[in-house]
């Protein structure tokens, strides 16, 4: 009986979290709570102090970044750069294996000192030790498998340093959410990539950030339909068969 509450109580918990959004839009998450805004409010302290004269401000070609042929390239804490992911992959496995073995053995003693002889006389009729033992085995095996993947994947999202690592890597950190009706999409990436590989653009291509987590998505009344039902999530993992 208190396993029987305990259930009914889990399911009515996870119920009312999803009653509560029944006639409502998904809520954005709050953009203050992420590292974006504190690398952007609390940026790392400047390694070298740049001096100004008035000549140098009055000059056209001035090196700062501001200036303009000036290198307007992420390097530091709460800088921000554009992250170009286009996925276009395609794979394709076949494997096949066959097995097949047999074997046979037997064994006999038809005379040994005439014992086998005289030990017939007591066996059963129709046995006798001149095939004592006799087996054969036959063994067949065969499976076939095959993969077939295909991933087309075109978006862009700005991200924002959110650390700088000793050697000089930056950890990256981008997020954005789109709300359409009853549905939101999200698409968040990290990692860490090299100042040297970031474009004159401000731009870096997906495969060039290490440990990079992609993730594409969305929440919302769509996506709640299109999960499986509480009930049937538990079934699966608890049926054996």
């Amino acid at each position: 009986m208190r396993r029987t509450v305990l259930i009914l109580s889990c399911c009515l918990a996870a119920a009312c979290g999803r009653l509560g959004q029944i006639g409502k839009v998904p809520e954005f998450s709050s953009p203050e709570t992420g590292y974006e805004l504190s690398a952007m409010a609390n940026p790392g302290l400047p390694t070298v102090i740049e001096r100004r004269t008035e000549l140098d401000a009055a000059s056209l070609w001035r090196g700062g970044r501001k200036s303009l042929l000036g290198d307007r390239r992420a390097e530091s804490r709460g800088d921000i750069l554009t992250v170009v992911i286009e996925i276009d992959d395609r794979a394709e496995i076949s494997n096949s294996t066959q097995r097949s073995r047999s074997g046979a053995e037997s064994l006999g003693m038809p005379s040994l000192f005439g014992i086998p002889q005289r030990i017939d006389r007591k066996l059963p009729e129709g046995a006798s030790l001149a095939d004592a033992v006799s087996t054969s085995s036959t063994s067949t095996s065969a499976g076939d498998g095959s993969v077939r993947r295909n991933e087309k994947l075109t978006l862009r999202v700005a991200a924002t340093v959110v650390n700088e690592l000793p050697n000089g890597v930056l950890q990256i950190q981008g997020s954005q959410e789109v709300r359409v009706n009853f549905e939101i999409r999200e698409l968040i990436v990290t990692g860490y990539v090299r100042p040297e590989d970031i474009s004159r653009q401000n731009e870096i291509t997906y495969d060039k950030i290490a440990a990079a987590r992609i993730s594409y998505g969305g929440r919302g009344q769509i996506t709640d339909v299109q999960q499986p039902r509480y009930g049937q999530q538990i079934a699966d993992a608890i049926l054996p068969f």
